[in-house]
């Protein structure tokens, strides 16, 4: 299997500025997500970042080449930065690359190869991505919780922000009493491309239905591109969104 890991760590951020640094047990967090992409079986682990704040913290577990590559600060999402570092590596169209997000610092090893063997094993695929059982009604109804529902082929039908799919018989008073969400998945947000497939997905406008939604993967499901789903070997850790998520982190997770 060959493939590479980009993990896009932009340094602004809303809701926590400079995210990609927060130090989790005296590490940026940034790094913890390096060292696990270093465990996979991937050929290189780029970090494309805009700040030389988060290029300065970096360092090599494997000690082999250099770990990031600064990118334009334009760029509106990690895919657009990650199609920067595909172009200035002079990738070949069939290469693989693996997204692992910059604020997943417990993303499982075992998960990034996952997805990148999917993608590898699924030829009409043009990108590929994980899911993983919802075990609640309360987050089937959260619309944080993206949900994605596939084919028999295990290519994907629909992502949504909406509870799919929605049993009509088991909600006869509207949203709030729905009780049924059997066969529900959640999609986890790591994904592998080929790069002719990313650099398409970056050249597109923002689809109407990526909009409505605010789900990227939309854009490429629109544009006709077949998204290959499986289920998750083994359960995502606990990604950092909000300063609660960085607390429970240090205080619970990694003691």
């Amino acid at each position: 299997m060959s493939f590479k890991v980009v993990i896009p760590a932009r340094y602004a951020s809303t809701r926590l500025p400079g995210k990609p640094l927060l130090e989790i047990q005296g590490k940026p967090m940034v790094q913890w997500v390096v060292d696990a992409a270093c465990q996979s079986q991937a050929d290189e682990v780029l970090v494309a970042t805009d700040d030389v704040r988060i290029m300065s913290v970096l360092s090599n577990p494997r000690g082999i080449e250099p770990m990031g590559i600064m990118t334009g600060t334009h760029h509106l999402s990690g895919t657009d930065r990650i199609a920067e570092v595909a172009l200035c590596q002079q990738w070949s169209p069939d290469t693989v690359v693996v997204n692992v997000q910059g604020d997943e610092p417990q993303m499982p090893p075992q998960l990034i190869n996952q997805v990148a063997q999917l993608l590898l094993d699924t030829p009409q695929a043009h990108l590929s991505t994980l899911s993983t059982p919802i075990t609640s009604l309360e987050d089937f109804l959260n619309p944080s919780v993206v949900k994605v529902v596939k084919a028999d082929t295990g290519l994907a039908l629909y992502f949504s922000r909406a509870p799919i799919p929605w049993y009509r018989d088991c909600a006869p008073a509207g949203l709030s009493s729905q009780m049924e969400f059997k066969g529900a998945q959640r999609h986890l947000g790591i994904y592998a491309y080929r790069v002719a497939a990313l650099l398409r997905l970056t050249q597109l406008e923002p689809s109407a239905l990526e909009l409505a939604e605010s789900l990227e993967q939309l854009r490429a499901l629109q544009a006709g591109m077949n998204i290959a789903v499986a289920t998750a070997v083994t359960q995502p850790g606990q990604g950092v969104d909000t300063p609660q998520d960085i607390e429970r982190i240090r205080h619970h997770i990694f003691q």
